[in-house]
């Protein structure tokens, strides 16, 4: 089980994935304890002086001018947590919720929030056993933290609501029996400390992140199949062009793209005396579209690399000044328009993958056999694989609309102003889901028309991508119910198994 430790150093790329890929066993640094015992001590004595501090003796929203007594503060904490569960939708994903669990406890480790060490403890209890809350999808605009979901992570440690475990869905109560935990009571400003902050948000738009590497390496390396299954020309990724426009993403492409189809037998048939003088730009166009999406990912990446990391909570509580002062950092914008970039390179990376299973497909482009099906007119072959290609492309284009543009206000405009960065976030599990189906079909389209140039062979590399796709796919030798064709190549892609052929995202 891969080992945690928060307060060390930051969260990185590699802790993030792991955290979706499996259980993981969380703990802190003996500084990050210290920090949040000072934490807790700040507001204690913040307490016992009688003075107001919004979130701690006071209502919160637009009733922040309402005092509440003393006798009242757990009562406070306890109703703001249950009558903010009003989330409602699909449940989110297990392994994002475990990954929303890291990050909130990391944001709560730096001592700015002021939660006490046995309730940040509860939290850390739930991620050892791996008792994941049951979190509604829908419901979080975004700003004032992610208010709707984080109350129903939290109010699993109030023993209220669900929470899983090894797929089983149990009673709040249930599962913190499981942990070893009985239901905890709050004390002041911890209700508020879990309900403020981004960790929603962050932790689906990095999911949707990974799950876009993976489809963008896929994609990148149906291309270039695709180029050898269409006899196109590899002049195109000279690094002499590239290096003339200077773009890292670009280069990168453009050189994997070269080595990719180095050695490939079919290139080298037609690299005299072809009549073609120009690739269409799908094929041709690749470094600079493909690069510009690899930096696009980058650039998101380092926007929730940082978010991961944040204290997103409201006040924050600065314990070596003993000041608390109230702020914005749960307004989350960084993330909203890291999610709208990512949104926009799955739906260019659909585009371009749609348009060379076009090609592949009509006769008149490709040189190929109608629809990559021997006797066609009685076999449609892919005729409608790419009708799916192009529905899904469609739909993508829909759900790319940027969603941090938007803004909807709301508590009787006290928060006058959000982000809708977990809308953005959530609609990239559909759209990396989407555009995995559209590059699985190019991939299928692509080793079948390199398998019609047989008895030439393709590149060394290429032809272990072929080989890959014929271990969960036939080739396709006259019309059978090809569905489950295009789940098995999705899944291939959603597995990873051609990250190796792409540049990555750590170097982000």
């Amino acid at each position: 089980m891969t080992q945690i430790v928060i307060g060390s150093s930051p969260l990185t790329l590699s802790d993030i994935r792991a955290i979706l890929d499996a259980p993981v066993s969380v703990s802190l640094s003996d500084r990050a304890w210290a920090s949040v015992d000072a934490g807790a001590a700040t507001v204690a004595a913040i307490i016992e002086t009688g003075q107001t501090v919004y979130g701690v003796n006071t209502g919160f929203g637009l009733l922040a001018n309402t005092r509440i007594d003393r006798a009242d503060l757990e009562t406070l904490q306890t109703n703001l947590v249950l009558s903010h569960a009003c989330g409602v939708g699909e449940p989110l994903p297990d392994d994002i919720v475990r990954l929303l669990l890291v990050l909130k406890i990391a944001s709560l480790s730096k001592g700015a929030s002021a939660i006490r060490g046995e309730t940040l403890q509860a939290l850390i209890s739930l991620v050892e056993h791996d008792v994941l809350p049951v979190i509604p999808s829908k419901g979080s605009v975004g700003a004032s933290g992610d208010l709707a979901p984080l109350a129903h992570m939290s109010a699993v440690l109030l023993g209220v609501g669900e929470a899983r475990q090894n797929g089983e869905t149990l009673s709040a109560v249930e599962g913190l029996a499981r942990a070893g935990l009985t239901p905890i009571t709050l004390g002041p400003k911890e209700g508020l400390a879990l309900l403020n902050g981004t960790q929603f948000s962050t932790a689906t738009a990095l999911a949707g992140l990974l799950r876009a590497e993976a489809v963008f390496a896929a994609a990148l390396t149906a291309g270039g199949l695709s180029v050898d299954a269409l006899r196109g020309s590899d002049a195109p990724f000279d690094p002499r062009i590239h290096d003339l426009r200077g773009h890292k993403g670009q280069i990168e492409v453009a050189q994997t793209l070269r080595a990719m189809l180095a050695g490939s037998d079919i290139r080298e048939s037609h690299r005299q005396d072809c009549e073609k003088v120009q690739d269409p730009y799908s094929l041709r166009c690749q470094p600079q579209v493909m690069g510009a999406i690899l930096d696009q990912l980058r650039m998101a990446t380092k926007t929730l690399l940082i978010e991961a990391n944040a204290v997103t909570d409201n006040p924050l509580v600065f314990f070596e000044q003993g000041e608390v002062i109230s702020g914005g950092n749960f307004h989350a914008e960084p993330v909203a328009f890291a999610a709208d970039q990512i949104a926009m390179a799955l739906c260019e990376i659909g585009n371009l993958s749609e348009r060379r299973t076009a090609i592949l497909v009509d006769p008149k482009m490709s040189g190929l056999p109608a629809f990559l099906v021997r006797e066609s007119g009685l076999n449609s072959g892919f005729m409608i694989a790419q009708v799916t290609a192009a529905a899904l492309v469609a739909e993508n284009r829909i759900l790319a609309h940027p969603a941090s543009v938007d803004t909807v206000p709301t508590s009787a405009n006290q928060e006058d102003h959000v982000s809708m960065a977990a809308h953005g976030a959530r609609r990239l599990l559909d759209m990396a889901a989407n555009t995995a189906i559209v590059v699985g079909i190019e991939l299928l389209s692509g080793a079948q028309g390199v398998e019609f140039h047989r008895p030439l062979r393709s590149s060394r590399a290429l032809e272990g991508v072929v080989a890959a796709v014929r271990e969960i796919a036939a080739p396709y030798e006259a019309d059978r119910y090809f569905a489950p064709d295009l789940t098995a190549a999705a899944t291939l892609i959603q597995s990873g198994r051609f990250l190796n052929f792409s540049p990555g995202l750590s170097d982000a």
